[in-house]
């Protein structure tokens, strides 16, 4: 059997420290940090789409007292 040479080693050095970055980012099943941005983004958008909706309820409302304050100054 022969001995590994020097870039050899450094090539199983440099992917033995890879494989551990990517367990860390991707997670070994568990979720990693992948998986907790996935979350997060899932979450801002969700607060987003309500904050619309809320915006979007909002200029109803006053669009519906606007018509109603203009009938009322009519008569």
């Amino acid at each position: 059997m022969r001995t590994m040479s020097e870039f050899e080693a450094q090539v199983l050095s440099d992917l033995s420290v890879l494989k551990a970055q990517m367990s860390g980012l991707v997670g070994d099943g568990h979720g990693g940090q992948l998986a907790e941005l996935e979350r997060r983004m899932e979450r801002h958008e969700q607060n987003w789409q309500r904050a619309k909706g809320f915006v979007t309820a909002m200029s109803v409302l006053l669009a519906a007292i606007e018509v109603a304050m203009e009938a009322w100054r009519r008569h």
